[in-house]
């Protein structure tokens, strides 16, 4: 019976926090899940030798056993690799003749489909050796693995929210966007990844949403940037100007004198806050001059006009 290295199984360090064992369970079960691999022995070994490692890492007093074993594996091998060939009393609690620290481990793990080496080191420091019967074992039930996808949409789905229809592994799922959402967030559907095994409960759905670079506006946050063109006669003397925003123009009012670059800040035109769908954040306007194209005579002679009244 060969040793099983738990650590390596799920490709941890032996220092790992709780935290660490728990996101390289949830990836490597992921990868190695029977209705990811169907008909795949390898990987359906694989998944059974993660979940046993699991069980027994992710619990302290169960790793904290199986730590004080690690050290003493090798004299436990050269005696025969078997619980009545070695002496487990030094790792006994309780007073002469009575139970072990593991003598109640077999039925922690009553009906789990582990390997040998796992009922026989846990199980088997108990009087009956830790060998269930095979009449009532029964198959553990596991979590359905988890789904990832991603949705795109535009900025302006983004801003409004509302109800979309999406297709996941041939299953069509309407789900309720809320306004605000951002690019990269992740939201959870409970229930909508695969099924569970042996009356498990099914996997959840992660899905990602992405936000299409829009060509009008940029997105920072709740806030949204956008650029507008003055005729340079307007920036000088004043006037209305009408700006795009994401819910349509706007007039806004242009200062006499506006330099080309000048931000104008309009609080609340921005994209609401997710959660928050009566808080907006604002629309910054960058000021950019348009000079006149195609002059005719007298409009340069106006300017002309213009300069020599600058220069005096």
């Amino acid at each position: 019976m060969d040793y099983k290295d738990y650590y390596n199984i799920l490709e941890v360090d032996k220092k790992a926090s709780k935290e660490e064992i728990k996101k390289h369970y949830k990836k490597l079960a992921r990868k190695y899940h029977p209705d990811v691999n169907p008909g795949n022995k390898e990987a359906e070994e694989k998944f059974k030798a993660i979940n046993e490692a699991h069980e027994v890492l992710s619990d302290d007093e169960k790793r904290k056993k199986y730590d004080t074993l690690g050290a003493d594996w090798k004299r436990y091998e050269q005696a025969g690799g078997g619980p009545g060939g070695f002496n487990w009393s030094q790792y006994e609690q309780g007073q002469p003749g009575g139970g072990s620290t593991y003598s109640n481990m077999g039925g922690d793990f009553e009906g789990t489909n582990f390997s040998d080496f796992f009922r026989d080191i846990f199980g088997g420091m108990g009087s009956d050796g830790g060998r269930q019967q095979s009449g009532s074992r029964r198959s553990r039930s596991f979590k359905g693995q988890d789904f990832s996808a991603e949705l795109s949409l535009p900025l302006q789905e983004a801003y409004t929210g509302g109800r979309k229809t999406i297709t996941v592994n041939g299953k069509n799922l309407r789900i309720n966007i809320k306004p605000g959402v951002e690019d990269g967030q992740t939201i959870r559907l409970k229930g909508n990844g695969g099924p569970g095994a042996n009356g498990g409960e099914a996997g959840d759905l992660y899905l990602t949403f992405r936000i299409a670079p829009d060509p009008r506006f940029t997105r920072k946050g709740n806030d949204i940037y956008v650029e507008t063109d003055v005729p340079v006669y307007k920036a000088a003397l004043g006037g209305d100007a009408l700006i795009d925003t994401i819910t349509g123009q706007l007039k806004i009012k242009i200062k006499p004198e506006t330099r080309t670059g000048t931000m104008l800040r309009l609080r609340g035109k921005g994209i609401p806050v997710y959660n928050q769908p009566e808080t907006f954040g604002d629309l910054y306007v960058k000021i950019n001059l348009q000079l006149p194209e195609h002059l005719t005579e007298k409009e340069k002679d106006l300017f002309r006009q213009l300069a020599q009244l600058r220069e005096v």
